[in-house]
């Protein structure tokens, strides 16, 4: 789906009214749309590169889908370690993979929510409930490596979640609904200033009882729903101050979730603080200073299921506490209309560990902790300029460096007079120099043309390092000795903005060096065994085709395909695996959105086609396209209300998610009924 901005990309921004009416579309200047992602400072839409891409509010409200993953789906070559949605996936299943790098548990893309990273900081996947929905103001999806400005997992892109500022004008919005398959959920924000103080608290939740996992003909007594739930909320209090501002911002988030069986599940509680300032020095620029400390903990079980799947004993029992705590100080002044410098500093230590009880036949049987100390220091300059009006160039460059220190593994016999096993890794260190160029050219009134080269990385987390995990009848082992991945790469992009319509393309290549992947190591009808290991070097190449239209005033078209060939390039230890396709990773994906904005009536219609695609590195376990079909209808009601139904995968198409090498299934029709309320506020743009 073309989710770059239609009005931005046109010389128009998207109609404005009270709460949900719509209003006569007027026209604005092209730099008039702001986006942040790019340049980590403010720049029109209209100069950041084709490959950024923006869903706005009112995309969010017309897709079907309640969480924010699923909606993100419709962006061509968003993609996650498995095809499940959060709803009813584990965590660690929700890394996130731009540009054909090959999902996996840990994001190859970092996540921000209005700057501040949701990548877990001991695994790297996403809480997508972490950030309420309600609360959304934007999603800017900026695609290829930028680690110049956003350092490790920008290995492939950023995703940033931006949400409402607190206005001088009080507000209040809420959204519920209830489905079919237990489903319930809901969102609220509200927020309001007096005098120098003001503050927004936002809230949200889900819980589901989800559907059978496995697929019906691979079934037994043993396979149950997998059910979750989970409850977030964000409190900001900011104090304006002359030239600029400070504020607190508190995140609470919990949830817990049956896996599909009733010995697997898991249970995690994140708690985050943020402060920062805000000061805008006029001709010595603009500081921002941020200071961010989170705690948290993951529970999780695991167990060996039958054959027959009639039963399943008791395997693993995980809990796994990690801290995190960083600062960052950015200063950006711009110089003239046609100069901008942005230049900062970083620094981060994460703490984590796992820590196990092994279980044999139902008895306990050894203690196993594993886990470490994770440092970063980064320092990057970004130099913006118009050489000419037509002609703007970008370079940026960071450099990283980061250690792992006290880290080793403790087992202890348990029931057995035998002294503990320690084993003690070694210190390791590693630094990387990102720079990043890009160029972009006004070629016609309406044509653009770009071009870009960068270099990104990003270490490997706690979990790869030391966390093992199973899933079904694969065993997946960490590996202590891993490196960070190191990537190359170049893109070529064209930008069409016609009176009513924008097409944009952008063709890619990257080779990515020691890549992270598991690696299988046996395979057998009891039991697939695999490990982290750094496979070599793997190349991507592909294109992203994004187009946007709108027409008769009320009505949008928005399309999407995206065509990746990623692959293993070389792998001297195991030579057979090269030439293969990177697992989790398809071919072919595309998607097609169709919304219709009148006085009363609202509706979205969406199809997205996948590709077909590997579970495994072997290329053995295959799993088909597959396409889902999605409607949204809403009615308003006055000025500030609105009902709608949503229907997810109306066809009821059965496709597979994952083989483990059990098959799952994707979910089946889903549909939501519920109401949206919106005071004192414009309408979500």
């Amino acid at each position: 789906m073309a989710l770059l901005v239609a009005g931005a990309a046109r010389g128009q921004e998207e109609p404005k009214a009270e709460a949900t009416r719509a209003a006569p579309v007027e026209p604005v200047r092209a730099a008039e749309s702001i986006v942040v992602t790019a340049s980590r400072t403010e720049q029109p839409a209209a100069e950041a590169l084709p490959s950024l891409v923006v869903l706005s509010a009112s995309d969010l409200d017309r897709t079907a889908a309640p969480t924010l993953d699923d909606a993100l789906r419709l962006v061509p070559g968003f993609n996650l370690f498995r095809r499940t949605g959060s709803r009813v996936a584990n965590p660690t299943s929700q890394g996130v993979s731009l540009r054909g790098l090959g999902p996996s548990g840990a994001s190859r893309a970092v996540v921000l929510a209005d700057g501040f990273s949701l990548n877990d900081p001991f695994g790297g996947w996403i809480y997508w409930g972490l950030v309420p929905r309600e609360s959304i103001e934007k999603v800017e999806i900026l695609r290829g490596g930028a680690s110049d400005l956003y350092g490790s997992a920008a290995l492939g892109g950023v995703i940033q979640v931006l949400t409402r500022p607190v206005g001088a004008r009080p507000d209040f919005s809420v959204e519920a609904s209830l489905g079919n398959e237990g489903t319930a959920e809901g969102s609220l924000t509200a927020g309001g200033r007096t005098g120098a103080w003001g503050g927004r608290f936002s809230a949200g939740g889900l819980t589901t009882d989800g559907y059978v996992l496995v697929d019906e003909a691979q079934r037994g007594a043993v396979d149950t729903r997998a059910k979750a739930r989970y409850a977030s909320a964000d409190l900001t209090v900011d104090r304006t101050l002359p030239g600029g501002r400070v504020f607190l911002r508190g995140r609470l988030f919990g949830e817990s979730r049956e896996n599909g069986t009733p010995l697997q599940a898991n249970r995690t509680h994140v708690n985050q603080v943020i402060v920062g300032a805000d000061h805008d020095g006029g001709e010595r620029g603009q500081v921002s200073l941020r200071i961010h400390a989170s705690a948290q903990v993951f529970n999780q079980s695991f167990s060996a299921v039958a054959a027959d799947r009639a039963s399943e004993s008791l395997t693993r029992r995980q809990r796994v506490p990690a801290q995190d705590a960083g600062l960052s100080a950015q200063w950006s002044r711009r110089w003239s209309a046609r100069h901008t410098l942005v230049a900062g500093v970083l620094g981060r230590e994460v703490r984590g560990a796992s820590d196990e009880v092994a279980f044999a036949s139902g008895a306990a049987t050894a203690t196993v902790g594993a886990g470490g100390r994770e440092r970063s220091s980064s320092v990057f300059v970004e130099d913006l300029q118009h050489l000419h009006p037509r002609v703007q160039v970008g370079l940026a460059v960071r450099f990283d460096h980061w250690s792992r220190s006290r880290a080793l593994s403790v087992t202890t016999p348990l029931g057995r007079p035998e002294p503990p096993s320690v084993t003690g890794f070694a210190d390791h260190d590693e630094s990387s120099f990102n720079p990043r160029a890009t160029l972009l050219v006004n070629a016609t009134s309406r044509l653009d043309l770009s071009l870009a080269g960068y270099r990104s990385f990003r270490g490997p987390t706690l979990n790869e390092l030391y966390r093992s995990f199973r899933v079904g009848d694969t065993l997946t082992l960490a590996n202590p000795d891993l490196r960070a991945e190191r990537l190359v790469g170049g893109e070529l992009g064209a930008r069409w903005r016609g009176p009513w319509a924008t097409l944009s393309g952008t063709a890619f290549w990257t080779e990515t060096r020691d890549p992270v992947a598991n690696v299988t190591l046996s395979s057998n009808s009891r039991l697939i065994t695999r490990e982290r290991q750094n496979l070599g070097r793997a190349q991507a190449r592909g294109v992203e085709l994004d187009a946007g239209a709108r027409f008769g005033g009320a009505w949008r078209v928005r399309g999407g395909y995206a065509f990746t060939d990623g692959f293993v390039a070389r792998f001297p230890p195991l030579p057979d695996l090269e030439g293969n396709v990177l697992p989790q990773l398809p071919r072919h994906q595309a998607s097609l959105q169709l919304r219709y904005e009148g006085s009363r009536l609202g509706a979205g219609a969406a199809v997205r086609v996948v590709g077909g695609q590997y579970e495994d590195d072997r290329n053995e376990l295959r799993l088909d396209p597959f396409a889902v079909f999605d409607l949204s209808v809403g009615w308003r009601i006055g000025r500030s209300a609105e009902v709608f139904l949503a229907a997810e995968n109306l066809l009821g198409e059965r496709y597979a998610v994952g083989l483990t090498p059990i098959a799952t299934v994707g979910p089946p029709l889903l549909v939501r009924v519920g109401v949206r309320l919106r005071f004192g506020r414009e309408s979500r743009p």
